[in-house]
């Protein structure tokens, strides 16, 4: 959940992409929403997806103007403006609202009343349409083996925050800093990547289209041989469309901070009171999991309050450990970027 209070003037989220204009103070709170729900009545609207559904509530005032963020490109049919309407879902049904201007990257609606809002765009067309893309590589190293994952999906700040959350669940995995395509795909068509040095990459293709959960991605697997790893993403038609290079000394480095394969509400039980000792500093811990909603306002007020670290760091895994593996795999992720020097220490000491 964002909240947002705003004087006059305009703004933009850069997590979600929203933008908004207003002539007065405003608070706004939104968040994202899953599409899943409304699939199937899109398909018989003949419509689907052309951005995130945010779900947008006004707590003060009202804006003149909001900007919705879509993935299609328009550099090549210059006609979809026509074919994009805002899509409104509401208690008892819901409506379609005309687009007053459609930019590169957003569509925009004068004096929006708000419900759950997304830009929708004709289905018949999105079978022949061009769409912003995203490319997120993760990089997990298990003593050995590299493991690298690269999804590709529609530009949609609601799907990079859903492989934000599935990464955070695997051990010692890192997104690497990736240049993105320099051009725009054809929704529902295919890819293929090569590694050549990989021993597997799994599934051989993936397809480009809107998916409810985790978006799609490769898993290749690739023995580390001091080498620097190539990556290839070719199109249908064979094209290379993307390439990358990750150095021996990008891959190395992320070695260092690699744990035993055992899940982390484990490893954070097992190390518990060496843990309590011997962390500096928990708060930058706590900031991180605040940050993702992964404890809530009153157990971080009662982390800070405590005086001294230890007892910060008891309270911080009092907090985290009952609650499962999305949350104690984001502490132990937190932990290896702010303490990995006492976290090597501990895996290696387990092995």
């Amino acid at each position: 959940m964002f909240r947002h209070r705003t004087p006059k003037g305009s703004y933009e989220c850069t997590v979600s992409g929203l933008r908004w204009l207003c002539e007065r103070d405003v608070i706004l709170k939104y968040h994202f929403r899953n599409w899943e729900p409304y699939s199937q009545l899109l398909k018989d609207m003949q419509y689907t997806q052309g951005g995130p559904l945010l779900d947008i509530t006004m707590e003060l005032g009202e804006l003149e103007e909001v900007h919705l963020p879509h993935f299609v490109c328009l550099g090549t049919n210059p006609s979809l403006r026509n074919e994009m309407k805002i899509l409104h879902v509401e208690e008892h049904g819901v409506s379609l609202e005309e687009v007053h201007e459609v930019t590169r990257f957003h569509a925009k609606i004068l004096h929006p009343k708000f419900s759950a809002i997304s830009v929708i765009l004709s289905y018949i067309l999105s079978w022949n349409v061009d769409v912003h893309c995203e490319l997120m590589l993760y990089l997990t190293v298990m003593k050995e083996t590299l493991i690298p994952r690269l999804y590709l999906f529609p530009s949609n700040p609601g799907q990079i925050q859903a492989v934000e959350q599935q990464e955070s669940k695997f051990q010692g995995s890192k997104r690497f800093p990736n240049t993105r395509p320099e051009q725009s795909f054809k929704l529902n068509s295919s890819f293929r990547l090569n590694i050549p040095c990989s021993t597997s990459i799994n599934p051989p293709r993936i397809h480009l289209i809107h998916r409810d959960t985790t978006p799609s991605f490769f898993k290749a697997v690739v023995k580390m041989t001091g080498i620097d790893i190539e990556m290839e993403l070719f199109s249908d038609d064979e094209r290379t469309v993307w390439k990358e290079t990750v150095s021996r000394d990008e891959y190395y480095q992320n070695q260092a901070l690699t744990l035993p394969g055992i899940p982390a509400e484990e490893f954070l039980k097992k190390h518990r009171a060496i843990l309590i000792q011997g962390v500096k500093n928990p708060m930058p811990i706590a900031d991180d999991l605040s940050s993702k909603s992964m404890i809530g306002d009153e157990e971080y007020s009662r982390i800070k309050a405590e005086t001294t670290e230890q007892d910060r760091m008891r309270e911080l895994l009092r907090s985290v450990l009952p609650k499962g593996p999305e949350v104690t795999g984001a502490c132990l992720k937190a932990l290896i970027e702010h303490e990995h020097h006492l976290v090597k220490y501990l895996s290696e000491s387990s092995t």
